[in-house]
């Protein structure tokens, strides 16, 4: 198994990664937010080794600079800026095809928030390179039109009391033309934070990116 801290540059800018490739891993997962860094969210590292022990390798990326982030902490500006914030996944996305030992992994990306949108954007844009899109409790609404362009099965993870953000997500399933499935965590809120809650999602995450290698892709399904 290979760990180790990585630098991806962006648009004039670097961003920070951790990356871990397993031995034998045949597929890269992405993790991304489109506020806070992936690399320090437990519920991300938790799910993160959950799809390592499948035997899948992980990114858990930053798509905001430490001064964009503190900034964006006081204004929000940059987490709703999905163009920018799917170009830079898009820039992490090609880094991983220029690696040894990642470039000829297909990637599947775990977004969460609006870095949920930014995943459905950057696969409308590599449908090539990107294997599926799971959103955990994300904004995939904000995708916009790259909705209809996602060829990429993609999987929709909410809590039941997250009601808001569940009305959002069967709105995204409406309009979504790739294989897709909602699944609804029962009594879970927004950061699924319950007993059993997290460990569902990882559980599934990981049964979504398996099947996707398989190649076994699914029906639209709601759950």
């Amino acid at each position: 198994m290979i760990s180790e801290m990585v630098l991806v540059p962006a648009e004039g800018t670097v961003l920070a990664g951790d990356l871990v490739t397993p031995d034998g891993a045949r597929a890269v997962v992405l993790f991304t937010h489109g506020s806070r860094s992936p690399r320090y969210s437990p519920r991300d590292r938790m799910v993160a080794g959950e799809l390592r022990a499948a035997g899948l390798g992980t990114l858990l990326m930053d798509l905001l600079t430490e001064h964009e982030e503190r900034h964006d902490v006081l204004t929000a500006q940059h987490r709703f800026d999905i163009p920018l914030l799917g170009r830079r996944l898009m820039a992490a996305i090609d880094w991983l095809d220029e690696q040894a030992e990642t470039k000829d992994m297909p990637v599947a990306v775990v977004g969460a928030g609006t870095g949920a949108a930014a995943a459905l954007v950057a696969a409308a844009e590599r449908p090539r390179r990107v294997l599926a899109v799971v959103s955990r409790g994300g904004r995939p609404d904000l995708a916009g039109d790259a909705l209809e362009q996602v060829c990429a099965p993609v999987l929709l993870l909410v809590g039941s009391r997250d009601r808001e953000v569940l009305k959002l997500n069967e709105e995204t399933a409406e309009r979504l033309r790739a294989p897709h499935r909602l699944h609804v965590v029962p009594g879970a809120t927004h950061l699924f934070e319950e007993p059993g809650a997290l460990e569902e999602v990882a559980r599934l995450a990981r049964q979504w990116c398996k099947e996707q290698l398989r190649a076994g892709q699914p029906t639209h399904t709601r759950r």
